[in-house]
Formats: C-alpha cells, structure tokens, sequence
C-alpha cells in the first residue's frame, strides 16, 4: 500500500488519501457509504473536495495495467476430469487475466477454465506466470473457474502414479509444456504493454435463477445433496433456493474514463454437465466472451466460495446451459451498470499461510495402497487418481495460502481449495464498509473446505475433502490476517 517501506514516498499523499476516504464514508452504519454503492451526490461532493484541494492529481502515477488471454484447451486424449480423455471441443478454455504494476510492485490476477490445479501443478502456474511478468510467485494468484469439462490436474499426485505399474490416464508433459509455453508469452506481451489506469470501480448486482445451495433438508428433514444436475429430479428442483450469496460483483480498471478490464466474482458451481469427453467453458465462459464480444473490454470471471453451492434447483440438462448463461450475462450487465468508479489507490497485498488438519483415515497410506487399487482394473481409474490425491496433500509439507489485494477500499481475497460459502460470508462480515469480492479455487489440494457444522453432519462434502475437521479455525485465522489492517 502507499506509505509501505516499498513507496515511503507516497506516505504523506496516502495520508490525506485516507482522509478522503473516510469523508466518503460519510454514514457509518450504512452500506450505502461504500463509493462503489453511493449515490451521485456523495460522489460529486467528494469530487469537489479533492478537487478544491489540489489533491486529485495525486493519485499514483505509477499504476499500470497488461492484460492476457492463453489458450489452455486441451488437445485430443488428454484428460478431463478425472481421468476421461477429451474427445470434442464445444468451446475453448482460456487462461485470462491481468497484470496490475501499483507503485513499484506488481501483481497478476488469473482465471483458468480448467476444473482444478492442484500442488506441484499450482506452483508450476505461478512459477511460470511470475517469470513471464517479472514479478513475485507471491504476488501471483492463480484460479480454476472449476468447469468439471475440464482438466483436474495435480502434479503432486501425478508423481506417485508414476510409480505404479499400469498407472490411469494422465495429463502429458509436453502438452502441459506447450501450454505453459502459450501462457508464459501472452503474460509477457500483458507485461511489456501496459496500459496506466486513473480510476478502479466496483459494482453489485443479484443474479436470478442461477445459485442453490447443495445441501438441503427434504421435507422429513434429512439432509440430503442437490447434485449439479439435480434440476432433473422434480422434489430436488421444487425445493427452496438455500443458503447463497445471491450478488455477482464486478472490479473494474479504468484510464480517462475508459474502462480497460473487469473482474467478476459469484460463487456457484460453473457446472451444468460433465464427465462424457466434451470439452467446454460452460456457461460461465459463455457469458464471459459474449459481454467481451460486445463490450470490447477484457473480462475476467473467477469462481467464489462454492463449494456447497450449484446450480442444481435450476439445470435439467443441456437445454438449461443457454438460460443459465443468459441469466449471468444480465446480473453481469446489472453489476457493470451499478459500477461507481474512484481515483485509483495504490495495491497492497498481504498473505497467511494456513496448515489445514489431515483426515482421520485415507483410502490410500502409501504407492503399495494405490498399486493395489490400481490392480482392480482400468474402471477404477477414476478412484486410483482420487485416492492419489488425498495421499499427495496428506504428504504435502508446504502451507497453503491465502492472500488478499487492497484497492483502497477494495478488497480481493483468494483462498485456496474448495472453500464452502459460509468462508466468503464471514469475509465480508470482517470488513462490512469494504467491498470485498471472494474467489476459492486457487490451490485446490484440500479439496473441500468444510465447517465444523458441515463436518458434524456428514453429507458429500466432508466425504469429498482431503483435509479434515478443525478446518474452519484455520482458515477462518488466515482471512482474518489478511483482511485486518
């Protein structure tokens, strides 16, 4: 941030800066305060502040912004979630985002349309992009958007599959070169052309008929799953939407009031089929590149705390994909329209390193384990792969990481794994006057990160997670370092 021992130079401006802010935030108890919710008299009356001042023009020079797209689709036989090779493209997968140079620092944003990346594949992504963008691993965030047509590669676990003597289908190495190669030059043509951007702007908006929560309690009161694709089942669609965060909220960079990229954030499953060969960007991405067509400006989406949330109530199959799509274009819209922009503040970042709790048990201890599961039969692909998985974080000795970028008054925070709602919900309550937009996804090692209700209760979470109870305090911990000033 200004005034950090990295721009000791921009201590007194950030001071009266501050201040500023604060005049904005003109009623406490209100979120209307926020700038990115104010009306326009607020707005103009701040303006004239900073204006009659002589402060305005004091806005960092410095802030820049490069943004990339990188085709990451992957090629015939190579694998899909979870080990399903792909057979057909509907539509490509992207790797996009932005590259973001704030007062001597920078920072890249990423979204993947890939399912997950996990362990050695996840820092292979940073490594590679923070090379390219002559930056910091750090200060590198990496998402799966989560499609489930898409791959769900981990490296770590890759190593101890090729150990075994017929191991289940694998993403290739030289498939994952070449598009680590493709990422590496569009970062660094994002990089070597930036743009310098004046103001940032947040906006909100509620997205109808697309988010339902996953678990539910049927009419007996027993808890039970609305899968993705539970649209198809009558009791499942008739019940209620559930616990979601109804809000798709949109950051935008922007240059004389031109805006040069947005940034979305919603949480549900991006998911309305999966598992047969296709490969797609599903509705989400459909979404995303139709506003861009239309708009002409780069648009990034990445995927927030879902992992109890999907679009079962609403998805009966195929012929749900292009409502679904439509539906998010226009909360999409909605959120564009309510952007309110201000002068751009300088980025800071902050991190917390979070070492999760092991399960109890795992289907698998060791490679002997696995080569034992492997033997059932090449039908048990799937299940070896999975068991590899759990056994690679199991082994995992690095920490996860959860980082947060404050724009003025702004907030981004990515979390890893597959983070349950509640863990975006009790960010936003840390900081109430802030705007805070949430993206799990990153490393997704752990799988799912659960409550301790949800642990208590059972259900298709905990049974899916490769970490285990006590996880809420330590996530909860890590948020909390990263959102306190």
């Amino acid at each position: 941030m200004a005034g950090s021992p990295e721009n000791p130079s921009l201590t007194a401006w950030n001071s009266v800066y501050i201040l500023l802010l604060k005049m904005w935030e003109f009623t406490p108890d209100s979120c209307e305060a926020h700038p990115c919710r104010a009306g326009r008299t607020t707005r103009r009356a701040f303006l004239a502040t900073a204006t009659a001042s002589g402060l305005l023009c004091a806005a960092p020079a410095a802030s820049r912004i490069g943004t990339f797209r990188s085709d990451v689709t992957p090629e015939p036989g190579e694998p899909l979630i979870w080990t399903k090779p792909a057979i057909q493209v509907d539509s490509p997968l992207w790797a996009k985002g932005v590259v973001l140079d704030s007062g001597g620092s920078r920072y890249v944003l990423c979204a993947v349309d890939w399912c997950a990346i996990c362990n050695a594949t996840h820092a292979l992504f940073r490594n590679t992009i923070a090379k390219a963008a002559g930056t910091r691993a750090d200060r590198v965030l990496v998402q799966a958007v989560h499609q489930h047509t898409a791959p769900y590669v981990d490296g770590s676990a890759y190593a101890l599959l090729e150990r075994l003597p017929k191991p289940p289908l694998r993403m290739s190495e030289a498939f994952l070169g070449r598009a680590m190669e493709r990422l590496s030059r569009a970062v660094r043509d994002a990089a070597e052309q930036m743009s310098p951007f004046d103001q940032i702007g947040c906006g909100e908006a509620p997205v109808e008929r697309v988010a339902s929560a996953r678990r539910v309690r049927m009419p007996d009161g027993k808890l039970a799953t609305r899968f993705s694709g539970s649209g198809n089942n009558p009791t499942m669609a008739a019940l209620p939407e559930g616990s979601i965060d109804p809000m798709i909220k949109t950051i935008a960079f922007a240059a004389k009031g031109k805006t040069l990229a947005r940034l979305y954030y919603y949480a549900t499953h991006p998911q309305t089929f999966c598992c047969d060969g296709h490969v797609s960007g599903d509705f989400v991405s459909d979404a995303r590149e139709a506003l861009e067509k239309q708009e002409g400006i780069h648009q990034i989406y990445f995927t927030g705390c879902a992992g109890d949330v999907t679009v079962g109530k609403y998805n009966a199959g195929s012929a749900s994909r292009n409502g679904l799509a439509q539906r998010m274009e226009w909360g999409m819209r909605a959120a564009i329209a309510a952007t309110r922009f201000q002068p751009a503040s300088a980025i800071s970042s902050r991190s917390a390193n979070a070492v999760l709790p092991r399960p109890a048990s795992l289907p698998a201890t060791n490679v002997r384990d696995l080569a034992q599961m492997a033997a059932v039969g090449p039908a048990e692909g799937d299940n070896v792969y999975k068991a590899a998985l759990r056994l690679a974080f199991a082994n995992r000795r690095e920490p996860l990481v959860a980082t947060a970028l404050k724009l003025g008054n702004i907030r981004i925070l990515h979390l890893p794994g597959e983070p349950m709602l509640a863990f975006q919900e009790y960010a936003q309550r840390l900081r109430p006057r802030d705007f805070v937009a949430v993206a799990g996804y990153t490393d997704l090692g752990p799988g799912y990160l659960c409550t301790d209700r949800a642990w208590s209760e059972g259900g298709y979470e905990p049974s899916a997670s490769n970490s285990g109870p006590g996880t809420e305090m330590v996530l909860k911990e890590a948020i909390q370092k990263v959102l306190t000033d």
